[in-house]
């Protein structure tokens, strides 16, 4: 089944792209899906792409990810702007419980994408942040602060 989900997105992605509809271009789709299908399929994970509520919580996701985005770019802002420029970086590690390497991957660049802090390394189940204003050096008091926030709803859309 997930072989055939597979070819079935890949001609209609190649149906998207080309928006030609005839025979020759419908074959040469069947052909790339079919290659698509033979090189890929034992990686596709095609039962989660078909599940709708993953996209709706991607819909709550992102504003979420938007408005944290925004108070970052005024705090970094403020720290930026002050003249005594009060910053005091530093790497915390932190641990996340999302299962997937798509959801850490996600986790890694909402956090990076964030103003003030940096995804520099995934490992296992944890993630090595530099923040530009450590707030905590204890772990769980980090990953509370700058984890939490995204990984709920993370793991509703890749786990």
């Amino acid at each position: 089944m997930g072989r055939f989900s597979l070819f079935i997105s890949s001609f209609i992605l190649w149906l998207l792209l080309t928006w030609n509809f005839t025979w020759q271009h419908l074959s040469a789709g069947v052909i790339v899906a079919l290659l698509a299908t033979l090189l890929f399929g034992r990686y596709w994970k095609g039962s989660k792409f078909f599940q709708l509520n993953r996209y709706l919580w991607f819909l709550v996701y992102l504003p979420l990810f938007l408005w944290e985005c925004i108070k970052a770019n005024f705090d970094v802002a403020y720290r930026v702007l002050h003249p005594e420029m009060p910053i005091k970086p530093g790497i915390v590690k932190v641990k996340t419980t999302l299962k997937s390497e798509a959801a850490k991957t996600s986790l890694a660049n909402s956090i990076t994408m964030t103003p003030g802090t940096l995804s520099i390394e995934v490992k296992d189940e944890f993630l090595y942040i530099h923040w530009i204003y450590c707030r905590s050096t204890d772990m769980k008091k980090a990953t509370e602060i700058i984890v939490k926030r995204f990984e709920k709803l993370l793991s509703r859309i890749f786990d």
